[in-house]
């Protein structure tokens, strides 16, 4: 399960990349593993020493917001979440200090490229990027285009 930021490829030169952790409740997580979640718009704020991911939008889980009995007979309802909330990154401390300072110096922005799981974990792959101007995305159109074309006669030779 991996889901990716595709909009950042093609919005963003990608400098530096790191790997982070994602603080999760249990639905968000089922969620996540199901492949419910956007990256598009989201980006990370540092504030006060911690990483903050915001504008990640992960879809409800359904069957934990249903009302059910457990076998001991209390309610199982979920408390469901604010499917955009702000959520916590964790980072080491010189990892912060470092992107802190590369952040305000050369006027970088930190955003999200893919979410994937390691064991039980959830993590985020976080690049260090600096916009693209619009001539670059139109150079990177035009590359793409010429790779498409190139594989299609590729396939038609064979």
């Amino acid at each position: 399960m991996t889901i990716l930021n595709r909009q950042a490829y093609f919005n963003y030169h990608l400098l530096e990349t790191f790997e982070a952790g994602l603080v999760l409740s249990g639905g968000e997580v089922k969620s996540v593993r199901a492949g419910q979640a956007n990256l598009a718009d989201s980006y990370v704020k540092i504030v006060g020493g911690e990483a903050w991911l915001h504008k990640l939008h992960i879809a409800p889980y359904s069957p934990a917001s249903s009302t059910g009995r457990s076998s001991a007979g209390w309610s199982t309802k979920q408390q469901s979440y604010e499917p955009t909330r702000p959520r916590k990154l964790l980072l080491h401390k010189k990892e912060l200090i470092q992107l802190t300072s590369k952040l305000q110096e050369q006027g970088l922005s930190l955003i999200p490229t893919k979410i994937y799981s390691t064991r039980n974990h959830i993590k985020v792959e976080l690049a260090l990027a600096k916009g693209k101007k619009k001539f670059d995305k139109r150079e990177s159109l035009k590359r793409k285009e010429t790779e498409r074309e190139i594989a299609r006669k590729m396939r038609v030779k064979r």
